[in-house]
């Protein structure tokens, strides 16, 4: 069976916000609303040994979503291949999927009046693999530098299941038990 899962080489990222841009424009998001946030880190360490790091975030498809159960009307969503999605037909924009998410992945947008009243996320553009099953998110198609990587996880011959075998990772809020399929290879530090 497919899982998706994505991983993220934070020693490519440059913290350009293509991702970002990409994500925006596909899903033709309102200005309060973005899935692929790029979190800056900032400096670290002292002259003349100094990195930074940037950490991009998006919904973390989570195999035991804690969004899914608790939302009353069943909109939240989570396909076989592990792809957890909001139906925007049964959402009345309650926000318990808000509150329940511990990755801040969800939102309901108050500026575009075609996206009120029901809550947002990243799909990994669900809708584009629909159409063509080989297809890439937008984020990991635009990200140059080559730091996104999807695929699944249960083919040993992906690219994601052997970076996640072969490299260490790091998942976000792992002890929540969550288990979030988006995997960090870290930073190591580098110079500027």
């Amino acid at each position: 069976m497919t899982r998706y899962a994505m991983v993220i080489d934070q020693r490519r990222c440059i913290g350009c916000q293509s991702c970002t841009v990409a994500c925006r424009t596909w899903n033709d998001l309102p200005m309060d609303i973005i899935y692929n946030p790029v979190v800056t880190e900032g400096v670290q360490g002292a002259w003349p040994h100094v990195h930074r790091t940037w950490t991009p975030l998006l919904c973390m498809h989570c195999a035991h979503p804690a969004c899914v159960p608790c939302c009353p009307t069943g909109a939240s969503r989570q396909d076989d291949d592990g792809t957890v999605w909001v139906d925007a037909a049964k959402c009345m924009g309650c926000k318990v999927c808000v509150n329940a998410c511990p990755y801040g992945a969800r939102d309901v947008s108050r500026m575009a009046p075609r996206f009120e009243g029901y809550v947002r996320k990243c799909t990994l553009c669900r809708d584009r693999r629909a159409l063509d099953p080989t297809a890439m998110p937008y984020c990991v198609r635009t990200c140059h530098q080559k730091a996104r990587v999807f695929g699944d996880m249960d083919d040993p011959t992906s690219e994601v299941a052997k970076l996640v075998n072969a490299v260490e990772t790091v998942r976000l809020f792992e002890e929540l038990g969550t288990d979030p399929q988006v995997y960090y290879i870290p930073a190591l530090g580098g110079q500027l």
